[in-house]
C-alpha cells in the first residue's frame, strides 16, 4: 500500500511534526513518505507531485493557515485520481468534523484528535486487518450517513517512536526550523485557545527528548523550536532542560520557547542570566491583554506584575531575545482598552512585540459565546474577527494601521535609537505614534506600493515634518546612526538631503584629525592606526546634533557621527563633539 503523508506549511522553511509522528508511529507495518509543501505553491503543482507517488492513501495534516489550500488540493487529488483515499486530521478538522466531510465529500476519513494510533488502526482496516467501526477516534460516510468512533484513550507519550530519525530529512536541518514537544496539554484555560480543551499536561520521555536533540545538533540544525503551551509550567524540568541545553548545545544553535511568564521564578532567571550564551534561548511570551476584567472573562489568569518581573530580568541579563504577543478584539477590550494593554506592554521594551486580532477557532469557548460578545468574524479560516460589542470596524482599521508599522519600524530592528527617542520624546504615547504614523502611511498610499530600505527612513522623515512638526535636528541624527549602523561597508548611497552632508573639504579635514589624533575616539579606535588613505575606506563620517550614551539616553550635542565599517565586525559608532574639534585646531594654531 502506497502511502503518503503531506501538509502545507506557512513558509518553506518550516517543518510538520505531527506527519513525521504519524510516519514513525505507523512503522514497521507501513511505511510511508513525506511529501511537504507550502501555502504558496500552485495546487496543481502539488497535486502532479503527490500523483506520481501512486497513493493508495494521503493524508493531510490541516491548521487554520493552510485549510482553504489544503481543500484546493484534496479536491484536484480526488479528480486525478478517484480510488485514493483521503484522510484528514489536525486541529481545523478535529473539531465540526460533520461540517468539513459535508463540505468537502472528497475527504473520505477523519482523523479527531490524537492521530498517532488512530491513523495506524485506520491503515489496518483499509488494508483489510481490521473493522473499521473498531478504529477509535474517526468520522467517516457509510451510505451517506454521518459515523463516528468514539477517541481512544490518550497516548503514553513517553513510547512514542521519535519523529526525527528519518535520513531524508537530514539534508534540510540546517536550513529549517525544527519543532519539538516535551509535552502535550495545557494546565489553563484560555477560552481562545485550543489548548484549553485538553485538561492536564503529559509528558514525553525526557531522556528520549534529550537524545532526540543530541541527534538534530549533530546533524546540522541551527532553529529548534519547542511547542510546549507552557514550556516552563514544571520549574524543575524546565531547569533540566535549560541546564541540558546549556552543558551540550553545539555553537550556532538556537532554542526558542513558549513561556508562561508571571510563573517564571526569578532564581530560573537568574540562573540563565548567569550561565547561558547569549543568543542561545529565544522566549515568546504571551500576554494578550492588562485588562483585568477581560482576562477574566476569557478565564486567563495573569500576574502582570510578575510578568513584568520576568520580561525585565530577562531584558537586562542581556542574554534572551523576548517576544511578547497581544490580541487585540478580546471581549469587553475596547479602542481605549487596548491602547492601554498595547503602551503598557511597550514599556517593557521588548525585542519584539506582535499584535494579533482575534481568531475565533473552531472548537473554543469564545467561539461558541460569538454571540453574547456581538462577534462578526470571517466564516472561513482563520475566522479572524472584524468587530464586535465593543471595538468597531473603523477600531479594527486603526489597529491594523497600528500593526503594520509595528512590524516595520520596531520588530525589525532597524530603528533602535531613533523609535526610543521619538517614543518617549516626541508623542504622548508610544501607541499614538505607530497609529498616527500608521494612519499617514495609509493616506500616502504607500500600503499599495513596495519600499527599499531607504524609503522607510524619507518617509519618516516626512511624518515627522508634516504630521508631528517636530525639529528634526535630533531625530534626523538618530535615523542616520540607525541607517549606518545597518550597512555592511561603507554606504554608497544616503538616504537624507544633500544639505545634510558634509563637503568633501571637511570630511578630509576630520579624517586628518583622526588620523593623527585617534586617541579623541578611544582606545579601541586608537588600535586600528588608520591612514588618510585606508581611513577613507572603512570610515563614514557625517553631521550629528546628538549623542547617545550606552543606556540609550540621547544628549544634544553637536558635533559628527563617527561610524566605522571592518572586515568581519559589525558597524562601530563613536561621537565627536564641535566643541573638540574646535579645541584641537585652536590648540594646532
Amino acid at each position: 500500500m502506497n502511502i503518503v503523508l503531506s501538509t502545507l506549511n506557512a513558509k518553506y522553511i518550516h517543518t510538520n511534526i505531527a506527519i513525521r509522528y504519524l510516519k514513525a508511529y505507523a512503522e514497521p507495518e507501513y511505511t510511508c513518505e513525506l511529501a511537504e509543501f507550502t501555502i504558496h505553491d500552485p495546487t496543481l503543482s502539488i497535486v502532479s507531485d503527490l500523483y506520481q507517488h501512486s497513493p493508495d492513501v494521503v493524508g493531510f495534516s490541516a491548521y487554520i493557515w493552510n485549510i482553504e489550500e489544503t481543500i484546493k488540493a484534496i479536491r484536484l487529488l480526488k479528480l486525478t485520481s478517484p480510488h485514493t483515499i483521503v484522510v484528514c486530521g489536525g486541529p481545523e478538522v478535529t473539531y465540526d468534523y460533520d461540517q468539513w466531510l459535508e463540505r468537502v465529500p472528497e475527504i473520505d476519513y477523519i482523523v479527531i484528535g490524537e492521530g498517532e494510533k488512530t491513523f495506524k488502526d485506520l491503515l489496518q482496516a483499509i488494508d483489510g486487518k481490521m473493522n473499521i467501526t473498531d478504529v477509535q477516534g474517526i468520522a467517516y460516510r457509510q451510505e451517506k450517513q454521518l459515523k463516528i468512533t468514539a477517541p481512544g484513550p490518550k497516548l503514553d507519550l513517553r513510547t512514542l517512536p521519535s519523529p526525527f530519525r528519518f535520513t531524508e530529512d537530514i539534508p534540510h536541518l540546517p536550513n529549517r526550523v525544527v519543532y519539538i514537544e516535551t509535552s502535550r496539554g495545557c494546565p489553563f484555560s484560555c477560552q481562545f485557545c485550543l489548548s484549553s480543551i485538553e485538561v492536564g499536561v503529559r509528558y514525553f520521555n525526557r531522556d528520549a527528548i534529550k537524545e532526540d536533540i543530541r541527534y538534530l545538533m549533530a546533524n546540522g540544525a541551527k532553529t529548534i523550536k519547542f511547542v510546549d503551551r507552557t514550556f516552563n509550567i514544571s520549574r524543575s524540568y524546565a531547569m533540566e532542560m535549560f541546564q541540558f541545553l546549556i552543558d551540550e548545545h553545539v555553537p550556532g544553535t538556537v532554542f526558542q520557547f513558549e513561556i508562561t511568564g508571571d510563573i517564571m521564578r526569578p532564581e530560573v532567571i537568574q540562573f540563565l542570566n548567569d550561565h547561558a550564551p547569549a543568543g542561545l534561548f529565544r522566549f515568546e511570551i504571551g500576554v494578550q491583554s492588562t485588562n483585568d476584567l477581560t482576562n477574566e472573562l476569557v478565564k486567563r489568569r495573569q500576574n502582570f506584575t510578575k510578568l513584568s518581573r520576568t520580561v525585565t530580568m530577562v531584558k537586562e541579563g542581556g542574554k534572551i531575545a523576548q517576544h511578547l504577543d497581544l490580541i487585540a478584539g478580546l471581549p469587553e477590550e475596547d479602542y481605549a482598552s487596548f491602547r492601554d494593554t498595547f503602551n503598557e506592554v511597550f514599556a517593557l521594551r521588548p525585542e519584539e512585540l506582535q499584535l494579533g486580532f482575534l481568531k475565533l477557532l473552531r472548537g473554543t469557548g469564545l467561539r461558541i459565546q460569538a454571540e453574547q460578545y456581538g462577534y462578526r468574524y470571517i466564516d472561513t479560516a482563520p475566522y479572524e474577527i472584524v468587530s464586535n460589542n465593543v471595538l468597531s470596524f473603523d477600531d479594527m482599521l486603526k489597529i491594523k494601521q497600528t500593526e503594520d508599522i509595528l512590524e516595520k519600524y520596531w520588530n525589525s530592528g532597524r530603528f533602535i535609537h531613533s523609535m526610543e527617542y521619538i517614543v518617549t520624546t516626541l508623542v504622548e504615547t508610544p501607541f499614538d505614534f505607530f497609529q498616527l504614523f500608521g494612519n499617514f502611511w495609509e493616506k500616502q498610499g504607500w500600503s499599495r506600493i513596495g519600499h527599499q530600505f531607504e524609503d522607510l527612513f524619507t518617509r519618516l522623515e516626512q511624518f515627522l515634518r508634516d504630521v508631528l512638526q517636530v525639529d528634526m535636528a535630533v531625530a534626523q541624527s538618530l535615523m542616520k546612526l540607525d541607517y549606518l549602523l545597518h550597512q555592511k561597508f561603507l554606504p554608497r548611497k544616503i538616504w537624507w538631503a544633500p544639505s545634510s552632508t558634509l563637503q568633501e573639504e571637511q570630511i578630509k579635514d576630520i579624517n586628518q584629525l583622526l588620523v593623527h589624533s585617534p586617541h579623541l575616539l578611544g582606545d579601541s579606535f586608537e588600535t586600528y592606526r588608520y591612514t588618510e588613505r585606508t581611513i577613507r575606506k572603512q570610515v563614514f563620517i557625517t553631521e550629528t546634533a546628538a549623542k547617545v550614551l550606552d543606556d540609550f539616553t540621547v544628549v544634544e550635542e553637536p558635533g559628527y557621527l563617527i561610524v566605522q565599517y571592518s572586515p568581519g565586525e559589525t558597524a562601530t559608532h563613536y561621537h565627536l563633539s564641535q566643541s573638540t574639534v574646535d579645541s584641537v585646531k585652536e590648540y594646532q594654531k
